[in-house]
């Protein structure tokens, strides 16, 4: 398996070479020549399998340059019960992501019982053993920069706290994030950790990243690496959990199944349309957005046009306060028949800040090829359905999961059965939970005490050369 660049620019490159480099050096985002892909009987195969045993089936078909018997080491390694017990699910599984049912149609899949309480988990856990394992084998370091809208930032760093030749530099936006996720980051005082509170939204500290890691000089002396959904380690596990899903929730193997997903980068989204271009009978992935609705907009209209930072709106479901969406990259090049020059034209007038709008031929596809549906959501909705699955369920859900029950609700079909992909557990959001339900949700009494822990961090105004003069300071060369 090589792995080429959505804009052409690169030569196919082996998986570890494009696990620590984060965007291709043309500015693009590195993907698979082809994907693998799975028929019936293989995946009545996988669909006996426990989670760590589908996890190396699906990602060494992605992974063929670490031997097989290190990569299946390392994924037993992250998908255990221990590492996974935080959430709703306290009971030793093996099912890792279990689902809650809500109705005989309607389930929720838990994938929110890591370390920080948040999906991310799911993929960063892997990613952190990854890297440690890679840069042993190099004798190399690398010198993570990252952004967060939230939950990205805390799971990376809980994934990479005391790893061997890494550290970390994660951006997020002042005075953003909630009080449990800036305290998640924030009181970690690990001698690789460095947290950066940058003066603006979440697509300001994205966009100092991307021109980090566009100035590829800088990249190269400075060793800088990248854990954001840019990086394809982090889709590649992030299917997984995908193909888990459908075989929890599918009566037979063969059976179409929808999938929601609150989306705000593209991300866990993305994961999801690869594991459908790998032959897992996924029938509809509905994008369930908040007022930050550049991606409900794309898919109903088929403009990308993403706002500026005057029209990126402060909301209740944080994690995707964002208005450019990175992976959506990837997803148009297999739209637009991976054609990397059509890609680059497509993108240069993003980033020019005119967007794009597609084909009447490609806006058609995304619908009928891909399968793809769209809904948005207000602060009123995201209280009306916190409350609504509360009453009628007796679960609590987080503000971006309410997004997700929205969203199916708005697209489900008789008889055809519908998985909203959890975001986060509600303990990460209080203030919004009280204000739908009344009380404070429940909380991991390992997480007692979380907002009173001391807390390290630097504010820094949004701009790259600030950023750039930070980074020279605490990295030796």
């Amino acid at each position: 398996m090589r792995y080429i660049s959505t804009r052409g620019g690169m030569a196919p490159q082996a998986f570890s070479d494009i696990l620590l480099g984060g965007l291709a050096p043309d500015g693009g985002l590195s993907i698979p020549e082809a994907y693998p892909h799975f028929g019936l009987d293989a995946l009545t195969a996988l669909s006996k399998l426990n989670y760590r045993d589908l996890a190396f089936a699906v990602i060494s078909k992605f992974v063929d340059d670490i031997p097989a018997e290190d990569l299946k080491a390392l994924i037993d390694k992250t998908y255990t019960p221990a590492v996974f017990c935080n959430g709703r699910s306290k009971a030793q599984t093996e099912n890792i992501t279990p689902l809650i049912k809500l109705d005989n149609t309607l389930f929720i899949q838990e994938l929110s019982n890591g370390p920080t309480l948040a999906f991310k988990d799911m993929a960063m856990q892997l990613l952190g053993n990854l890297f440690e394992y890679v840069l042993d084998k190099r004798g190399e370091q690398v010198n993570i920069v990252g952004a967060t809208s939230g939950d990205t930032g805390s799971a990376a760093e809980y994934a990479m706290r005391g790893k061997h030749g890494v550290r970390v530099f994660m951006l997020s936006p002042f005075g953003k994030m909630s009080p449990f996720q800036r305290a998640q980051m924030f009181s970690l005082q690990d001698e690789n950790i460095f947290n950066l509170s940058v003066k603006g939204f979440f697509d300001a500290c994205q966009d100092i990243v991307k021109a980090v890691n566009n100035d590829a000089e800088f990249k190269a002396r400075y060793k800088i690496g990248a854990v954001n959904s840019i990086n394809w380690g982090r889709i590649v596990a992030q299917v997984v959990y995908y193909f888990k899903g459908y075989f929890a929730a599918a009566k037979e193997v063969g059976e179409p199944v929808d999938f929601c997903v609150p989306s705000g980068n593209f991300g866990n989204i993305c994961a999801g349309h690869i594991a459908r271009q790998m032959g897992l009978p996924i029938r509809r992935l509905v994008v369930a957005t908040n007022e930050n609705d550049v991606l409900d907009e794309f898919f109903k209209t088929g403009g990308y046009h993403p706002r500026g930072l005057d029209r990126t709106y402060e909301t209740s479901s944080p994690s995707m306060d964002i208005s450019k969406a990175s992976n959506l990259e990837r997803f148009v090049f297999d739209l637009i028949g991976r054609d990397p020059a059509k890609l680059a034209q497509l993108w240069q007038a993003v980033e020019k800040q005119n967007g794009f709008d597609l084909s009447a031929e490609d806006f058609t596809k995304l619908h009928d090829v891909y399968g793809f549906r769209s809904d948005t959501s207000t602060h009123a909705d995201r209280i009306a359905n916190i409350r609504e699955v509360f009453d009628k369920f007796g679960v609590q859900i987080d503000p971006h999961t309410a997004d997700g029950y929205k969203a199916a609700k708005a697209h489900r079909e008789v008889g055809v059965t519908m998985v909203i992909m959890e975001t986060a557990l509600p303990a990460k959001f209080e203030s919004t939970m009280r204000d739908a339900i009344g009380t404070n949700p429940h909380r991991p009494a390992s997480l007692a005490g979380l907002e009173q822990l001391p807390q390290r961090f630097d504010a820094l105004e949004a701009d790259t050369d600030v950023i750039k003069a930070y980074l020279r300071e605490h990295i030796p060369v």
